[in-house]
């Protein structure tokens, strides 16, 4: 069993440090990971410049690992297209990320997008992040997530599905259970900062607050407040199945 693990917090992070180790007692891992912090990279994919390699000495162990100047999901394109073609990974997880991937928040998330571009490939993908902003539980979200990885693994009918999870940053004895969820609703009040540089140029910095906004019950950010473990199954597919039949009865020309 080869495990490809790779995060968007960079190759050093506490989170795939902790994940990485428990792993190894369910099989082979490999990582390759960002050299450093590619947080909100999206799906960004590099294509106009070379993506550069390095072996890296992994914390205190003798895990095969890499790091790239790439994205998240130029990761996992170079594990499973490059660097491991010959034996590839028989699955891929993302994470542990310090901080929660919440709702709408997975379109920005290079945690997630990580985990969907090897659900396009095949391979079955699990994101993991924090469900709050303190991240000490890296532990508890571990071993959590070797649980998950023993369910998935050679379930077919989860075939081109992410599996995202946001564990409560909590203490074990304090979570309350584990919810299948949907997505809810992430919105910010974005504020751009005007500054000026030495020459007297404008730049802005961009920061935002979360908004508070009404729910689903069955949202995973529902579940995440109320110190649930937060499982959302998550397709690439944008396509919107509604409109899809609406759109067909327009006569554009008419």
């Amino acid at each position: 069993m080869r495990i490809l693990i790779t995060n968007d917090d960079g190759i050093f992070a506490e989170g795939i440090y902790r994940l990485a180790k428990q792993m190894q007692y369910n099989g082979e891992v490999v990582i390759v990971a960002p050299d450093g912090e590619r947080s909100a990279s999206g799906h960004a994919i590099t294509m106009r410049s070379p993506l550069m390699v390095k072996r890296v000495k992994f914390f205190d162990t003798e895990i095969e690992a890499y790091s790239t100047n790439g994205t998240p999901a130029d990761c996992v394109k170079m594990g499973i297209e490059a660097l491991f073609k010959t034996k590839k990974p028989d699955i891929v997880i993302s994470g542990i990320n310090d901080e929660p991937n919440l709702g709408t928040d997975v379109i920005y998330s290079g945690t997630v997008s990580a985990a969907v571009e090897s659900a396009i490939m095949g391979i079955p993908s699990i994101a993991v992040s924090m469900g709050g902003c303190k991240a000490n539980e890296f532990d508890a979200a571990a071993r959590f997530t070797s649980l998950l990885f023993k369910k998935i693994i050679g379930n077919n009918k989860l075939h081109n599905v992410v599996i995202n999870v946001n564990y409560p940053d909590k203490p074990e004895d304090e979570i309350k259970g584990i919810k299948i969820t949907t997505l809810g609703i992430r919105k910010y009040d974005n504020a751009f900062i005007e500054r000026k540089d030495p020459r007297g140029n404008i730049y802005y910095w961009m920061s935002g607050t979360v908004r508070e906004m009404e729910q689903d019950p069955d949202s995973d950010i529902i579940a995440v407040n109320e110190n649930y473990i937060s499982i959302t199954p998550i397709h690439f597919d944008l396509t919107s199945f509604k409109h899809f039949e609406e759109l067909k009865k327009w006569d554009i020309y008419e």
